[in-house]
């Protein structure tokens, strides 16, 4: 993945940008507006229940499966899912395919609004491991006026928060290499919406989030094995746009898409897991090849010899971990993980009990039977755990829900139990206003006091 590969095409841009600090629009600092929520952290300063199925304010059915995570801006929730070819069983007709916008009350989980997006064909086939991915994975995010979607090949599109579609662009309508789709979520820059286009056009994309315009495009063979989702850094000169891909991690001026600087990262033909920061420092953990790296941001060109902090041989799996005070939390294959960022040294590595497994592994349930909802194998853990205060929160597929001290003790506080053997969770928790919102593909839950 030859770096000089990386191309950038950059359309001219006229509309005065707004400082950074309006970056989130009339969002509150208490919503949570896009996957992982306040710049893909994962952590709220809320108070939520440890026990999650004794505290179930509402459940809602909702229209079909999705790996998108639910976000919340004001009184309202956003999520999306897919309805018809492989959302029903023995349904083979990618022409019945359609995508969903669905808002929902906060308070008690009506369906305010839900908007049908008719697909653009022909889509990727939903067998193999894109049948563990589907056609609703990206995570919509909110400027607090309008919702922002990405739906792969059928292109980025905006609504109203009244469920108005205020246009659609596409970025691409190719498949990548593989045929598992797209997963990286957009988001938000100033006036620009920033799409991870991997599948669809092995390019990074700027659009106007005012009209969904091209602003700019960054084109390189290295984005079509990226499933990750982007993050903002903000050093003391600039601010950057990083993404992990395989086998490296790449920083751009998120106004023009100009390649700022680039560095080895972990060893991997394919990234799912979103850096994770703290300050001024970027961090990368790979998947099953194994490699983490460290690396401080504000470089330019190559950066492997000059910024690298560490590197270790951590493996972290799907999900993204969790970055705090100084330390990065996950759970992967039933081992909880703790590491110093400040030396990439284990700090903790603990096998969860019997009891705390119970479930992972179901051999019921007729759902999980079905092609494309295995269990095993490729079925692992796609949800990245969050924090509250205190607390990290994970949510396996099976509905197991681990709760874990945030602190050098490895410490479970609670487990639970979330769902029936029909449901699957692949999705990212929210929180927001003391209450916490779980998808799985079945249904949508508000767990609060």
């Amino acid at each position: 993945m030859p770096i000089h590969s990386i191309t950038t095409r950059l359309v001219p841009y006229l509309v005065t940008l707004p400082l950074l600090g309006l970056l989130l629009g009339n969002a509150s600092a208490s919503d949570w507006v896009r996957f992982r929520g306040p710049n893909g952290s994962g952590i709220s300063g809320e108070a939520i229940p440890q026990k999650w199925s004794t505290n179930i304010r509402w459940q809602v059915k909702l229209p079909g499966p999705g790996l998108s995570s639910p976000i919340v801006v004001g009184d309202r929730i956003f999520v999306t899912c897919w309805t018809g070819y492989g959302a029903e069983p023995d349904n083979n007709d990618e022409q019945t395919l359609r995508r969903h916008v669905v808002c929902l009350a906060k308070t008690d989980g009506r369906v305010l609004w839900d908007k049908t997006v008719d697909p653009y064909l022909p889509e990727d086939p939903f067998r193999g491991m894109f049948a563990e991915n589907g056609y609703a994975s990206q995570s919509p995010v909110t400027d607090g006026e309008r919702v922002y979607v990405f739906f792969g090949k059928t292109g980025a599109l905006a609504f109203s928060l009244n469920g108005d579609m205020l246009w659609q662009t596409s970025v691409g309508h190719e498949s990548g290499p593989r045929g598992w789709g797209s997963a990286s979520s957009p988001i938000l820059y100033e006036d620009l919406i920033i799409v991870t286009a991997s599948a669809e056009s092995e390019a990074l994309v700027a659009l106007n989030k005012h009209n969904g315009e091209e602003v700019w495009r960054k084109e390189a063979t290295g984005f079509s094995g990226t499933w990750a989702t982007p993050i903002l850094v903000e050093t003391d000169q600039r601010t950057e746009l990083v993404l992990a891909v395989p086998g490296e991690v790449w920083s751009f001026a998120p106004k023009t898409g100009k390649l700022l600087w680039y560095c080895l990262g972990p060893p991997s033909n394919s990234v799912c897991a979103s850096l994770i920061v703290d300050q001024d420092v970027v961090y990368a953990i790979g998947r099953r090849e194994g490699g983490s790296v460290a690396i401080r941001t504000g470089g330019s060109g190559d950066v492997t010899d000059t910024h690298t902090v560490w590197t270790k041989n951590h493996r972290a799996g799907i999900g993204t971990p969790l970055l705090f005070d100084q330390r990065i939390y996950w759970i992967n294959n039933q081992v909880a993980r703790c590491i110093d960022t400040k030396t990439g040294e284990d700090v903790f590595e603990e096998r969860l009990s019997q009891r705390q497994r119970n479930r992972t592994n179901p051999s019921s349930g007729s759902e999980r039977r079905r092609p494309g909802r295995r269990f095993g194998g490729r079925g692992q853990d796609y949800s990245s755990p969050v924090a509250a205060q205190d607390h990290m929160f994970f949510i396996a597929r099976s509905g197991q829900v681990t709760v874990m001290a945030l602190k050098d003790d490895f410490q479970i506080l609670a487990n639970d139990q979330l769902g029936d053997d029909e449901e699957q969770f692949s999705a990212t928790p929210a929180i927001a206003n003391g209450a916490i919102f779980v998808r799985s593909n079945k249904r949508l839950y508000c767990i609060a006091k």
